[in-house]
């Protein structure tokens, strides 16, 4: 059936019939092309049927459709011509995991982070309306987007604009892991809608009945509209409502649709769904299956090995940390598993927090914390900490509170793209004063930088990547964190007879570098340092090698502006200004001046010479 779909308006032709079969053959496709190229299965698998509904009654492009965070949008770029493409989803120059403006017309706005839709939507329907465009704009965001503040913020104000807004809640109690707070449970407590039609129905007959008493049951009636009504809130902003319906009934979403669309003013349309829909494993477990890498269809295994994991690491860490020290508190914004934290939470259940899609909040919440004598640890993927900067100056670094940012997905992430590389933290965080800002090379100097971390007096921040461990050494004698102290790996054979380069890495790349190492020209005389501090920088030993290296490699998978080389740029620079120094330059190994696309992790890597090899060889290139 999927065969017959070349664009949107093929599916206008269809009748109720053609398009529940299309919807099993669209499964079919998802499964089979997101068990290869890996994705978010479980969440498209439940917008199926509701994406062919908004495409049936509604004419894209001319009506614009958003899908907040876009972890639904597969069925859309399936309808909207990209079917013959799709085996290329979330490969190098092939389909963004995401919406993408860039790659169609059909795409009305980029999305990847969460809780962005009703305020794009509002603000292209703003504009439409100025322009006299009568189109529809069309929003989906899921329940749990709605715990993220620009969301309330966007239904705060759409009510009044009177734009043709319609925004559908797609309502699975589920975002990526279980929904919490206080807008979760009232969406939730939405399924006794049957007992307030009933009730409704039996006042209004009691209504009709009686004369005097008609208007006791009338008050009764619309105090109990305050008690039940779901949508009460919704209205109270100025929105209609309707709903709740089913999902995964076409005939029933095209219907709802079609009435929200004559309306003409903000609508919410309250639809109920299953994550995983029509695929046994991503029912049962639909948290595993929110984003997944390549797998096998007929068990719902993920492909190759199982490996131990900077996260898995950090988790264990954490459960260790939190027997150790009564007062650390762990604290994630509806990323419990994908943060390492789910153990954590079973043993220490009243010292963890999940506060849900807010990360402003989170900081805030762990600075209130601090006050109070407690060690909060905040983990936040790179990205989505980008949302909580103001809360780090003003709520944790103003006031120099012990606020710990452990820092997931820092440097490139592969498949998801722009909007999901951590490629900005270290430049974000190190010019903000009180920060400490630390990267460990392995498994093992993560551990000793938690530990060394929670001892720490003030804000202070690790960041590490979303790679496997590298397998260090336990035995192998390491020199004891210091602040702003770096480790020498390797130091000058003093060979006075050889060009001097040191190589200061941060991060786990430095055992790439090592390991290259043998690829050095032998006039090439090199110490590698692992810098471990971005903040405060190991300026003594900056300036030590300032006066015999002959240029000064930096090596960090973070943007190169404003991150570690240009920290120790910089201070090489001041150095030179300040009197007389060997160094001749500093050479800065980074990422561009541009966002990332997305692309398996390695190639990545390659294309943007952030490998061992890479650096030897440039290294072995200067004058």
């Amino acid at each position: 059936m999927i065969r017959r779909i070349s664009g949107p308006d093929d599916i206008k032709k269809m009748n109720i019939e053609e398009l529940n079969e299309l919807a099993g053959s669209i499964r079919c496709h998802l499964i089979n092309t997101v068990s290869k190229t890996g994705g978010h299965l479980a969440p498209n698998l439940g917008t199926v049927e509701l994406t062919i509904a908004m495409h049936k009654v509604f004419s894209s492009p001319r009506d614009k459709m958003v899908f907040d965070v876009g972890h639904q949008c597969y069925t859309h770029k399936l309808l909207t011509g990209r079917k013959d493409r799709f085996h290329t989803l979330r490969q190098e120059d092939g389909l963004s995991g995401f919406p993408k403006r860039e790659e169609s017309e059909h795409d009305a706005f980029n999305t990847g982070h969460s809780s962005t839709s009703v305020s794009a939507s509002l603000g292209i329907a703003a504009g439409a309306k100025l322009k006299r465009d009568d189109g529809n704009v069309i929003c989906v965001i899921g329940d749990g987007a709605l715990t993220g503040g620009v969301a309330l913020e966007g239904l705060n104000q759409a009510g009044y604009l009177k734009t043709n807004l319609i925004i559908i809640l797609n309502d699975n109690e589920m975002s990526i892991a279980s929904n919490v707070g206080g807008m979760s449970e009232y969406t939730s407590r939405i399924k006794n809608t049957d007992i307030y039609q009933n009730v409704k129905k039996e006042v209004e007959a009691l209504i009709e009945a009686n004369g005097t008493c008609g208007e006791h049951a009338k008050a009764i009636k619309d105090e109990l509209k305050y008690l039940l009504n779901p949508g009460i809130v919704f209205q109270k902003l100025g929105i209609d409502y309707l709903g709740p319906i089913d999902g995964h009934n076409i005939k029933e979403l095209i219907c709802t649709l079609d009435e929200a669309k004559k309306r003409r003013k903000p609508v919410l349309v309250h639809i109920k769904t299953i994550k995983g829909k029509g695929y046994v494993f991503a029912e049962a477990n639909a948290e595993r299956f929110h984003g997944i890498s390549s797998f096998d269809i007929t068990n719902g295994q993920k492909n190759g090995t199982k490996k131990e994991t900077f996260t898995s690491i950090f988790g264990k860490q954490m459960v260790k940390m939190g027997y150790n020290d009564q007062k650390t508190i762990a604290i994630t914004a509806a990323m419990p598993s994908g943060t390492g934290l789910t153990d954590f939470a079973k043993h220490f259940p009243d010292r963890f927090f999940d506060v849900g899609i807010a990360e402003q909040h989170a900081v805030t919440f762990a600075a209130g914390l601090a006050t109070q004598g407690f060690r909060p640890v905040v983990a936040i993927y790179s990205t989505f900490l980008q949302r909580a900067y103001d809360q780090i100056i003003h709520d944790v670094a103003l006031q120099k509170l012990p606020v710990t940012f452990a820092i997931d997905r820092g440097g490139m992430v592969g498949e998801d793209g722009p909007t999901h590389h951590g490629v900005f933290d270290l430049s974000y965080l190190r010019h903000i004063p009180n920060m400490t800002v630390m990267v460990p090379r392995d498994e093992i100097e993560l551990c000793d930088m938690m530990d060394f971390a929670q001892k720490h007096d003030g804000p202070i921040a690790y960041r590490y990547p979303r790679d496997n461990v590298v397998g260090a050494d336990p035995e192998k004698k390491r020199t004891p964190i210091a602040i702003g102290r770096s480790e020498i790996l390797k130091p000058f054979k003093n060979n006075h007879l050889k060009k001097k380069i040191a190589i200061l890495c941060t991060g786990h790349i430095i055992n790439d570098v090592i390991s290259s190492v043998d690829g050095i020209d032998k006039d090439i005389d090199v110490m590698i340092v692992n810098a471990r501090f971005v903040k405060p920088l190991d300026t003594r030993l900056i300036e030590s090698i300032s006066q015999e290296a002959d240029h000064i490699v930096t090596v960090e998978e973070n943007s190169s502006q404003g991150g570690f080389g240009s920290a120790v740029l910089e201070y090489v620079e001041d150095l030179r200004i300040k009197g007389e120094i060997k160094t001749r330059s500093v050479i800065r190994f980074g990422l561009p001046d541009k966002f990332i696309e997305h692309a398996p992790l390695k190639r990545l890597k390659e294309l943007y010479g952030l490998t061992g090899r890479k650096i030897i060889d440039s290294i072995n290139s200067l004058g």
